[in-house]
């Protein structure tokens, strides 16, 4: 009778953990949409009067046709965007799910984790965020926050005029949107990088569940 080398006994199916909530995951493809109907239509908004001359965003990548439409698509994702964002705020802070993903910011554990970055050494565990996660997950929401704040002051710079005076007034306050805005798209753009480097890190935003065994090297 021949003894089974355990060696070569399959390893059991791997279990699946619940990572991602499932309003989180609500609000992150809501948002998606969101801001992609957002920045689409205010570069075409931005074509029609530019902040800085000489700098115009190719008509190709904007959205609405005609300034008339873009402000009409520019509202409508302002509504989404508002609604959406104020669900997702009582949430983390009710729920606790802030405190327990994106907190506590150590500056010594952020410089860490960016020199592991640069050098490709930074482990990832899925539903598990390392501090330069931790940072640009709070960079950006404190962005949209922003960038709500400085468009309030530049679609009614009467009404809310003390706002607008904050930035400097109503030009201050297109600046203080651009910049908001620039920062919204990179990261945007460093996001992606990151989800094609580790695409294992998509499936669990789209159905809210991951391997127990996953850890990957690179981040998303």
């Amino acid at each position: 009778m021949t003894t089974t080398d355990m060696s070569e006994t399959p390893a059991p199916p791997a279990k699946f953990k619940p990572v991602h909530p499932r309003l989180v995951r609500y609000w992150h493809w809501i948002n998606v949409v969101a801001m992609l109907l957002m920045i689409g239509s205010g570069w075409r908004i931005y074509n029609a009067s530019p902040v800085f001359p000489g700098f115009r965003f190719p008509n190709d990548f904007t959205l609405g046709g005609w300034l008339g439409g873009a402000l009409l698509i520019h509202f409508a994702a302002m509504w989404l965007l508002i609604i959406n964002g104020l669900i997702y705020l009582i949430y983390g802070f009710v729920s606790g799910h802030f405190r327990r993903s994106f907190l506590p910011l150590y500056p010594r554990e952020i410089l860490r984790d960016f020199g592991l970055a640069l050098q490709g050494k930074l482990g990832h565990h899925v539903g598990t965020y390392n501090a330069v996660q931790r940072l640009f997950y709070v960079g950006v929401i404190l962005a949209i926050i922003g960038i709500f704040v400085s468009g309030l002051a530049v679609w009614k710079p009467v009404q809310f005029q003390t706002i607008a005076a904050l930035m400097g007034g109503y030009e201050g306050a297109r600046i203080v949107h651009f910049l908001m805005m620039t920062a919204i798209v990179a990261f945007i753009f460093v996001h992606l990088t990151l989800v094609v480097l580790v695409p294992s890190t998509l499936w669990p935003m789209l159905w809210g569940r991951a391997r127990g065994d996953d850890n990957h090297g690179g981040q998303s």
